[in-house]
């Protein structure tokens, strides 16, 4: 069964259910970390890029990172004891995370019920205070604390795996 698509509502619901405060700026769709440049400077804390992937023995992996970093994808397989990484292909993502392309994000967590994603995130973002994210649209970016981030991951039922990516 696919994961349910969740509106930006819902997720800013369970939010609020978890008691977690978040506040969203609403903007022109960003598909790029360069696009987002300007949203920089009107919202403090770290911005991220998120990133889909797929091994040939179909485990998943959803990466949250600091939108700067570079990120040696060839290497990560060895690092986490998967096989070879690709990205996943859409369709696959929207079953299971109930997002499309270009809305990535670690808030759609919360449409992998079943928890067939493998949650990691960068070590760089972990260190943040403040954290930025697509609400599961990327017309909007929305701000959370790092405590109430792990607060999501964990109430999704997540693992929150740390990797330093500057040791790949």
């Amino acid at each position: 069964m696919g994961a349910m698509q969740a509106s930006p509502d819902d997720l800013f619901a369970y939010l609020d259910s978890l008691g977690i405060a978040h506040s969203t700026v609403w903007h022109e769709p960003l598909f790029t970390v360069e696009q987002s440049g300007a949203l920089k400077a009107e919202m403090p804390g770290a911005h991220t890029k998120n990133l889909f992937l797929k091994d040939g023995e179909g485990t998943l992996v959803l990466i949250a990172a600091e939108a700067h970093n570079q990120l040696k994808l060839n290497q990560l397989h060895k690092f986490i004891g998967t096989k070879r990484l690709s990205f996943g292909p859409a369709e696959l993502m929207t079953e299971v995370l109930g997002v499309v392309p270009g809305s990535v994000t670690a808030f759609a967590l919360m449409n992998d019920r079943t928890r067939r994603v493998r949650f990691l995130v960068d070590a760089l973002l972990a260190g943040e205070e403040a954290v930025n994210f697509h609400p599961l649209v990327n017309t909007g970016t929305t701000a959370i604390s790092q405590a109430d981030f792990r607060r999501f991951v964990a109430a999704t039922g997540h693992g929150f795996e740390v990797v330093d990516f500057s040791v790949l």
